[in-house]
């Protein structure tokens, strides 16, 4: 049985603990000695508000609610994206005719940012919760594409020869060659594109709307309440790593057999 602790881990996690006490105290002497005390305030009274906030409504919902509402929105995007962008990418990977037809329009399309669809995006859908799906959607594809595309490039010619010497059909050849050997690509773009869909929320929330993490920000910043927009952007990187973590344990379940082989 594996240890879960190990001593590496609780080093790291102490270290972790150091650099954030670290930074927590020169906010606040920096914000007690000098004048940044003007503009910021003391990262006590933020985090203080930060656990009211937990149970007391901002706005129609409580904190926790907000996050909640925000990973959903999310969740939808983010789904959305990887799924179109994986088919994509295995296609464009494995056929140089749909690489040929779709790539001049995907090289376009990828350098533009997920906020720079916002205006099409309300001319389109409108205001309401599909077009924050689509600009987080937007935010996420193309990274999900270009990493899935290299690892279906990339897939080991030599396995794919003894597999049509064994008398794999095509069919078999997909599922047991290509998918198996472009997974740990589609990791590595699932987990960049979920980074890039959840720092989409703030742009897609500043579209009318009255809930999500974005939401207090953008409110905290119209009402000059600077401790409301600290508390919502701690809000957003919370999760955030929370996320990242997710996806890395989900990454080490699936592909625990190139981890180990490393």
């Amino acid at each position: 049985m594996k240890r879960v602790f190990t001593k590496e881990k609780v080093q790291m996690a102490l270290w972790g603990i150091i650099g954030l006490m670290s930074i927590l105290l020169i906010w606040q002497i920096s914000v007690m000695v000098t004048s940044l005390g003007r503009i910021m305030p003391e990262p006590i009274e933020v985090v203080k508000s930060f656990l009211i906030s937990s149970i007391k409504p901002v706005g129609r919902y409580t904190l926790l609610q907000h996050m909640l509402f925000s990973l959903l929105r999310v969740f939808v995007g983010f789904s959305l994206s990887g799924v179109s962008g994986i088919i994509l990418g295995i296609a464009m990977g494995r056929s140089k005719t749909i690489n040929s037809i779709a790539s001049p329009i995907f090289n376009m399309v990828r350098p533009i940012p997920g906020v720079a669809w916002i205006p099409l995006a309300i001319l389109w859908f409108g205001i309401g919760e599909t077009t924050k799906y689509f600009i987080i959607f937007m935010g996420g594809f193309a990274q999900v594409v270009v990493n899935t595309m290299s690892g279906a490039r990339k897939v080991d010619k030599t396995l794919v020869g003894a597999a049509r010497m064994l008398g794999a059909n095509k069919r078999q050849e997909f599922f047991r060659i290509v998918i198996p050997s472009s997974v740990p690509y589609i990791f590595a773009g699932l987990q960049i594109s979920l980074s890039t869909s959840w720092m989409a929320v703030l742009a897609a929330e500043m579209v009318s709307s009255y809930k999500g993490s974005g939401w207090i920000i953008i409110t905290g910043m119209n009402n000059g309440n600077t401790v409301q927009i600290l508390v919502g952007m701690i809000s957003i990187g919370v999760v955030g790593l929370g996320l990242a973590n997710l996806m890395r344990i989900i990454e080490r379940r699936l592909c625990s057999w190139r981890i180990q082989g490393q």
